[in-house]
């Protein structure tokens, strides 16, 4: 399966301080990572948009050994957005932080903005942004971007953004079948991709330990109507996962995207990385669960429940433990979800109180983003 893989001179990532057999992995939302702010650059090509000098510096400071990306434009068929935030913010210090090399670099097509000439939106039109098999303004639009230190088995690396809604059984999307909504015409549904952006299975090598990457971004369960595309969509693709990690009964449906079947074996491990779009205390449980349940009952994963930084309340209000479990301001959205087989040393989301010097990251999605990064450190045995 080809991939972009980076070389690149830099070696100053660290891994965390506390222990050297640990490893930090991160996911982090960075709002509306456009091409046009990657070419914001000054007369040395070093980037100059402000917003992404502040989500670099966060990243250079909690200084992740893998790190996933959400929201970055994939540019095809060039495929050239992911090194340019590299070589333009993340290998250069921001805020007196030293750089960050990440010689692997993972970079796929999504759905998004992908047209599919159909009236998806049912506003008696077929080429607007939700008519497409993501929604997208243009085709890229909102991807993913996995950055590695250690190097990353592209040759086994699997993603799923072709698999079709249809193929997973019981599903909930609104065909009209089974007593569901009828939203989506025969003609739709046919075609439809479960995945919004893609889900990929991305195993990264550190030393004889392998893990795999588990990515994704689902569809926020908002924008829509009674019938609940979205939050129907966002069910099943974070169902998808959930079947992904289950006894193979229920992974025969899971085909990628070169045509090889099931799911991730017994004895492999795995971090499940991405803005998953689900609270667990705000999205009622409309099908039995909440969505983001399946994954956090699920018995082969653990939350290391990761928090933000609440030494100093906020001077509006004292956070309640469900605050502090926030990824931003609508909820708990973003996770990093390990397999009960690694042990996860610490956990934390990048959130600053307000009396701490560096909460002016923080602010607001023009100072870095409208989410906040999170990280756990998972402890990688010795051989």
């Amino acid at each position: 399966m080809s991939a972009l893989i980076i070389g690149l001179s830099l070696s100053l990532a660290t891994q965390p301080p506390d222990n050297h057999n640990s490893v930090r992995t991160a996911v982090f939302n960075i709002w509306e990572l456009s091409r046009n702010k990657l070419d914001q650059t000054d007369e040395n090509n070093v980037g100059t948009n402000k917003q992404l000098r502040g989500a670099a510096e966060i990243i250079q400071r909690v200084r992740p050994d893998i790190l996933l990306i959400n929201e970055i434009d994939y540019d095809h068929p060039q495929q050239l957005n992911a090194r340019l935030f590299h070589e333009r913010y993340l290998s250069t210090p921001q805020g007196r932080c030293k750089p960050l090399s990440y010689p692997h670099i993972f970079f796929q097509q999504v759905n998004t903005g992908v047209p599919t000439h159909l009236d998806l939106n049912n506003d008696g039109q077929t080429d607007g942004p939700d008519d497409c098999f993501g929604y997208g303004q243009y085709p890229g639009q909102y991807a993913m971007a996995l950055y590695s230190r250690f190097p990353l088995d592209t040759a086994s690396a699997r993603t799923f953004h072709k698999l079709l809604w249809k193929a997973m059984p019981d599903n909930l999307m609104p065909d009209g079948t089974n007593d569901k909504p009828a939203w989506y015409s025969p003609p739709e549904a046919a075609v439809l991709r479960l995945s919004s952006k893609s889900h990929w299975d991305v195993p990264v090598i550190i030393g004889e330990t392998h893990i795999h990457l588990l990515c994704s971004h689902p569809t926020p369960p908002v924008f829509d109507g009674p019938e609940d595309r979205n939050g129907r969509r966002n069910f099943d693709e974070i169902r998808f996962w959930a079947d992904y990690l289950s006894e193979p009964n229920k992974t025969a449906y899971i085909i990628d995207d070169t045509e090889h079947q099931g799911g991730l074996l017994k004895n492999q491990s795995a971090i499940i990385l991405g803005d998953l779009n689900a609270d667990p205390t705000a999205n009622p449980p409309d099908y039995g669960i909440t969505a983001i349940d399946q994954l956090l009952r699920h018995p082969r994963l653990q939350d290391p429940r990761p928090s933000r930084d609440t030494s100093v309340p906020p001077a509006t209000a004292t956070p309640t433990n469900a605050d502090s479990l926030k990824t931003c301001n609508f909820g708990r959205l973003d996770y990093a979800l390990p397999t009960k087989d690694l042990t996860v040393i610490s956990s934390g989301v990048y959130w600053p109180s307000e009396a701490n010097p560096q909460h002016n990251l923080v602010i607001d999605r023009q100072a870095s983003s409208d989410h906040h990064l999170v990280w756990v450190d998972i402890e990688i045995p010795t051989h």
